[in-house]
This record gives structure tokens, C-alpha cells and sequence, in this order.
């Protein structure tokens, strides 16, 4: 049985099977622990430090192991798993090298506040700090990228390690958390009993907001002539699609949602201005500049979305939602701080939330923006555009899919032009801009998701990076659809030295990448190419049709850019508008 088709057992059903107290292994405690978190699919690579543990899977059915072909594979999965799901994604790796290669992967859900547990294996308590075979301090190493970390010296304390790292995880502002398990540990035994409270000194972050800020907020709301709400990926986090959707429903509030806020709230919705920042929409760049007040709603104000502070939003009184009480202030100066998980800070606002009977103006002048400057590209009959295929995706899935992307020129143009009406159906990395993430993360989302297309689109550039991943594709039958946009370079960088380097081509040329049709082949993939409008739209239908994994490889033009386009260091009103300039 593949671990996607594994129905797993109830955690009443787990505890009355382990009701009876037993001496075990720490390996067993630890799988017994992770199976009464509800954890659904582990991803990870064994090495010498986890060998207990991985001796542990062995004939214990009711945990389910994916074993990736890289480290980087199986924490990005692990990613992928929790942005699309909502659940804490779980990975394994033995120590030293193992361990390391999951840094990227760490740091990529630190910053982009991810629920993970990561589990690495250690030497010995003995050969702790002796430079023995494949040792490294990765507690040390990832303190400035987890949320938490621990080092098990007792094996006792492993059913309590792995209950508070979940709660941890998954609670405040969600993030990594490190288990790094030396080898005596995983092989000790003891008594093993299931822990479920929580006892955490020093760890109550702030979920109810404080009314007196939640109403100066609606009083500010009923003053306002250009009100605006600015929707980061903390309202997707938190579960506040629905509530949302009533605030703005009851306001009549603007809204513009961050990169990572997309599907949040529906993308077609006449009140939404598309998302902002770099390579968003004139309507919502151009909104930000002239609102005379931002409510910032789970969004951190980062650089990508602001450009230049001090030409940031400046005729707004700002007031910021978030959980995290560092955040507000940090960036852009707050009038109104609001700490609180954004789900209860939305259903206390809902409450008493009154249309914003002044805005009636500025709602009329963002449509007719909206009307006048939507996203646009030059199209053409003889070159496959990257705008076009993305647009073509979105029409044959029903704009339905869960979609992952990697990092560069093809994750803007699936942002612009794939429209998101659900929330957790967009999956992409943020915050790090982490090359190799798109296509292990769909694996992730396949697992958590196997009733649901999920589409991962890659350029050339950073599906080579964790391509190794098709193989287990191909032997669990995980039915992943990966597009490639293949424009032969490193597509935004090529970008940029074009357009702030004076065509000075450094070292982007990819025009050595394998043939990705026979490269999915060889892993047992099916494999298409395309290179007219003709050949896209039969490969992609016949690749979506297919019940296994399928890779289609979108020839592209090699010079389009990503337009509109907010160069570093200019404020966001000072936009290329590109082919529509």
C-alpha cells in the first residue's frame, strides 16, 4: 500500500491500543508520538544516526514513511503538506550532512511562518562535541531559523518533546521546530505513556485582541474616505477565509492581498484589486499610495510589497492585525497595533462592522483602475507565451487546483494570471525566494490533498534542483502534474541585468539542461513538450487526463519579462509597465 492510500486509525483508536503502559524503544515512543499528533505521512532519508528509528517503521503499518531521493526533497514536501493542508508537515534526517540539507528548508518556513516538526538524528550522548563521524550541531546551526528546538538526552522525555514541539508548531505564529535525537536515545527504552497536556512557561501568545484596538480600528474604518485592507498569508494561516469574507462584505472595504495572501479572499471578487508590490497590479500599488487608511491584516510589510518605505503609503493612517507583537511596528509605523490571531480578531470585528459609508468614491475610482489597467501582454502566434500557458492551465483545471510554484519570472506569472478562489491552493515560497521548492512542495500537497489536482510549475532553472523527486512519483504513483517553463536561462535574473545592469548577461544561460521529456521517461514519468498554442493545449489535456505523474515541457520565450515591474529601490507607485506602456 502507498502511504497516499494508507487510511490511518483514530487517536481514540491509537490510545485504547496503547492504553496499557509498555517499556519501548525511543524510536517506538517517537512513531507511536507523531501517529497520536494525527500525522498522516513522515518524509524523510535514513542514515546511520536514525537507523533505530527507521528499524522502528519496519512492519508497523500504521505509520506511513515517504522516502525521498534528498534531504531538500523531503522537507520542502513536508512544506508542501502543511501550507495546503492546515497540519503540521513532519520530515526525518539523520545527522551532520542530513541534517544540514534541510537548513534551506528550514529557513524557507521560518520565514514564511510554516507548521513543521523536523526530526534529525545525533551521535551518541558520549560523542556529542567530539567531532565524531557526521556530527554537527544542528540545534546551533538552525537557531536563527526554528521557532524552537530541542536536544533529547532523555528518552523520557520524548513523549513530551514531541507533544509541545507540535503545540509549538502550530500555535501563535506557526513555524519550524527541531527534534534532534541522538542515537542512544532512539535505541534506550522505557515507559511509555501518551501525553496530552501542555505545561509551557513563558509560551501564551496573544489569540483574543484587545476590543478597545478593535474598535478604534471600526471608528477609523467609519472617518475613512479610501479605506484599503492589505491581506498577507497570516489570514490563510489562521483559517479566517470565511471570517474575511464578512468583514469586507460588511465594510465594502477595498482589499489587496499579498503574494502569500492569495486565496484568501476570492481573486474575482469586484472589491479585489489583485495582489501588490513588486510585480502587482497598477490598481493595487496605485490604491496603497493614495488610501488614507491601511488595515494590514496578517501581512508583515515586507520589502517585495512596500518597495521604498518612505515613500510607502504615505497619506495612510496604518493599523496592523498580527500575532506577532514584533512584527507591528517594525517596518512601517502602526496607529493602531492590533495583537491577535486574526481569525478572532476578525469575528470580534465583525460584530459591530458598519459599511464604509464615506468610500463610496473610492470604491468607483479602483474599478474604473481595475478596468483601465489589468495585467497585459503582447500575445503570439508563433511563440508559446508564458502569460498564455499559465491562463491555458488555469482554464482546463476550473482554476480548481492546488498550485505550487519555484522561485523566479514563472511564480509571477502564475500569480498574475492564475486566479485563486480558495484558500490554500497557492503554494510558493515567499520570504526566502527558495529555488528547488515548487515541485518536492506538490508532492507535500499531493499527499496531504490526493483528491485534488495539484499542479506544480517550474522553470527550467529550479526544477533542476530536486528533479530527483519524479522517482518517487513514479513508484508511489503520486499523480502530480508538473509544467515547465522552459525559456533556456535564469529567466529573472536575466530580467534584471536587461533592465538595471545594461544587458550585461552574467552566467544565466541554461541552455545545457537536459531533455526534460526524457528525463521524466527515465524516472518512468510521462513526458510531453510543447512549443505551439496547438501542441500546449493537446499535451497539457492529455497530461491532465493521465492517472499518474506527468511532466509538460512549455517551450517559452526566452526575452519576455514580468511586467508590471517596481525596480529595487523605487517606491511602488514608480512602476514599468512594460508591453502596456
Amino acid at each position: 500500500m502507498s502511504a497516499q492510500s494508507a487510511t490511518l486509525k483514530s487517536k481514540e483508536e491509537l490510545i485504547e491500543k496503547w492504553s496499557k503502559p509498555e517499556v519501548i524503544t525511543g524510536s517506538e515512543m517517537l512513531l507511536r508520538s507523531l501517529l497520536l499528533e494525527g500525522v498522516e505521512c513522515v518524509f524523510g532519508y535514513p542514515g546511520g544516526a536514525v537507523l533505530y528509528i527507521y528499524d522502528a517503521m519496519y512492519g508497523f503499518d500504521d505509520f506511513k514513511h515517504l522516502l525521498t531521493r534528498h534531504e531538500q526533497g523531503a522537507i520542502h514536501a513536508a512544506d508542501g503538506y502543511a501550507r495546503s493542508t492546515g497540519k503540521v508537515g513532519v520530515c526525518i534526517a539523520t545527522s551532520g550532512p542530513g541534517a544540514t540539507n534541510l537548513v534551506t528548508g528550514i529557513a524557507t518556513a521560518y520565514m514564511d511562518s510554516v507548521p513543521l516538526v523536523v526530526i534529525t538524528g545525533n551521535v551518541a550522548t558520549t560523542l556529542i562535541g567530539t567531532d565524531a563521524f557526521q556530527e554537527a550541531d544542528i540545534v546551533g546551526i538552525t537557531m536563527p531559523i526554528t521557532k524552537h528546538s530541542y536536544l533529547v538526552r532523555k528518552v523520557e522525555d520524548l513523549p513530551r518533546v514531541i507533544h509541545e514541539a507540535f503545540h509549538i508548531a502550530n500555535t501563535g505564529r506557526k513555524g519550524p521546530v527541531l527534534i534532534d535525537i541522538p542515537k542512544d536515545v532512539s535505541a534506550q527504552k522505557a515507559l511509555f505513556q501518551p501525553v496530552d497536556s501542555v505545561q509551557l512557561r513563558g509560551y501564551n501568545p496573544t489569540v483574543q485582541p484587545k476590543k478597545m484596538q478593535v474598535d478604534k480600528m471600526l471608528r477609523a474604518i467609519e472617518q475613512a474616505e479610501r479605506p484599503l485592507l492589505l491581506v498577507g498569508g497570516g489570514a490563510v494561516y489562521s483559517g479566517a477565509h470565511e471570517e474575511l469574507y464578512e468583514f469586507v462584505t460588511k465594510t465594502e472595504i477595498p482589499i489587496t492581498t499579498t503574494l502569500l495572501g492569495l486565496g484568501a479572499f476570492p481573486s474575482g471578487h469586484e472589491l479585489h484589486v489583485g495582489f501588490p508590490g513588486m510585480h502587482g497590479t497598477w490598481t493595487a500599488n496605485t490604491a496603497i499610495q493614495n488610501a488614507d487608511l491601511l488595515i494590514s491584516i496578517g501581512a508583515r510589510f515586507d520589502d517585495r510589497v512596500t518597495g521604498r518605505l518612505d515613500g510607502f503609503a504615505p497619506k495612510a493612517r496604518i493599523v496592523h492585525i498580527d500575532i506577532d507583537p514584533a512584527e507591528i511596528g517594525k517596518n512601517v509605523p502602526t496607529e493602531i497595533p492590533i495583537v491577535g490571531d486574526v481569525k478572532a480578531v476578525l469575528q470580534l470585528a465583525n460584530e459591530s462592522a458598519k459599511r464604509a459609508a464615506k468610500a463610496d468614491a473610492w470604491r468607483a475610482q479602483l474599478q474604473e483602475w481595475k478596468a483601465a489597467k489589468p495585467f497585459s501582454y503582447s500575445d503570439s502566434g508563433a511563440e508559446l507565451k508564458p502569460q498564455w500557458v499559465v491562463s491555458m492551465i488555469h482554464e482546463t483545471t476550473g482554476g480548481d487546483a492546488i498550485v505550487t510554484t519555484d522561485v523566479g519570472q514563472h511564480q509571477m506569472w502564475a500569480a498574475q494570471y492564475y486566479p485563486f478562489n480558495k484558500p490554500r491552493s497557492w503554494v510558493t515560497s515567499g520570504g526566502l525566494g527558495t529555488m528547488g521548492f515548487g515541485f518536492p512542495s506538490a508532492i507535500g500537497a499531493q499527499m496531504g490533498n490526493p483528491d485534488r489536482t495539484v499542479v506544480s510549475i517550474n522553470g527550467d532553472g529550479g526544477m533542476q534542483m530536486c528533479a530527483q523527486e519524479l522517482a518517487i512519483c513514479a513508484i508511489n504513483n503520486i499523480p502530480v502534474k508538473v509544467a515547465i517553463l522552459n525559456n533556456q536561462v535564469l529567466g529573472m535574473v536575466r530580467q534584471w541585468q536587461e533592465l538595471i545592469y545594461d544587458n550585461r548577461y552574467s552566467h544565466i544561460d541554461l541552455s545545457g539542461s537536459p531533455d526534460f521529456v526524457k528525463l521524466a521517461e527515465a524516472y518512468g514519468v510521462k513526458g510531453f513538450r510543447a512549443t505551439n498554442k496547438e501542441e500546449a493545449r493537446r499535451a497539457w489535456e492529455e497530461a491532465l487526463k493521465h492517472p499518474g505523474p506527468a511532466v509538460v515541457e512549455f517551450v517559452v520565450r526566452k526575452g519576455e519579462n514580468v511586467y508590471p515591474m517596481v525596480p529595487q529601490g523605487s517606491s511602488i507607485d514608480q512602476m514599468i509597465m512594460g508591453d502596456a506602456e
